[in-house]
């Protein structure tokens, strides 16, 4: 018997890295996954990697009605949604005098605001289901202070306190919220280039174990998170940065 056996999870951003991570540990513990993304054919080819278990849709994580449509499709195919991972995020590290208001926008409309419609849209199919885990990706950057990424500080520090709030409300529905912190984490998304080597070298140098984490490091969490041997656990912060944040 898995760990979450019988679950049915959405989990966003899942086409690579972390979010693909998240969503082969909870199909191996038994879980039916809905795969989102907008990188269609990366996401296709995990879904279909991970067998019947998972399927894939194209998702636009900053338009509501998309949302819906994501909630309908899983509930149609697996059931009534128990637990959700927004995963979904994106990273970009500029001086805040050269930084565009656009690309702050961008920044807040695909790491928070996405947020607050996933936890919006998956209350009633939750409610369903009789309960559930929302399960937010934050960052050690919702923790301390990031320099040269005043937009993702910003958006990460947001879910963090979104998740408490959500958890008080949601409590009385059997609905957990929790959000995930990892440190770097080797992903596609910080893979390095000649203008990220630098500062990955000097956050791998400021983290005690010295490494970046792996993504299954923190889909582990994400497992526990969505299992019941975490039931008593919400509005709590799950931190998976080795030590940065300790300091």
């Amino acid at each position: 018997m898995g760990r979450v056996n019988g679950k049915v999870v959405i989990v966003t951003g899942a086409a690579r890295g972390m979010g693909a991570a998240h969503a082969r540990r909870l199909v191996e513990e038994g879980a039916k996954v809905m795969l989102t993304d907008v990188l269609d054919a990366e996401g296709e080819a995990t879904a279909s990697s991970l067998g019947e278990s998972a399927r894939y849709l194209h998702h636009d994580v900053t338009k509501e009605g998309e949302w819906q449509r994501v909630i309908d499709e899983t509930e149609e195919a697996f059931g009534p949604v128990s637990v959700l991972v927004n995963n979904a995020g994106i990273a970009a590290y500029t001086p805040i005098e050269l930084m565009e208001e656009s690309d702050y926008r961008r920044i807040i409309d695909v790491n928070q605001i996405s947020v607050f419609l996933g936890m919006k849209s998956v209350i009633s199919s939750m409610k369903r289901a009789g309960g559930g885990s929302i399960i937010n990706m934050s960052s050690v950057s919702g923790l301390v202070g990031t320099g040269y990424a005043v937009a993702y500080t910003a958006s990460k520090f947001a879910v963090r306190g979104m998740s408490k709030s959500a958890a008080i409300e949601l409590a009385p529905h059997n609905i957990r919220v929790n959000s995930v912190h990892p440190g770097l984490i080797n992903t596609p998304m910080t893979a390095q280039t000649p203008e990220s080597e630098a500062a990955i070298g000097r956050f791998i140098a400021g983290t005690p174990v010295r490494r970046a984490g792996e993504p299954d490091e923190v889909a582990n969490i994400v497992l526990l998170l969505a299992s019941d041997e975490s039931r008593f656990s919400t509005g709590a912060e799950f931190v998976v940065d080795g030590g940065v944040s300790c300091q």
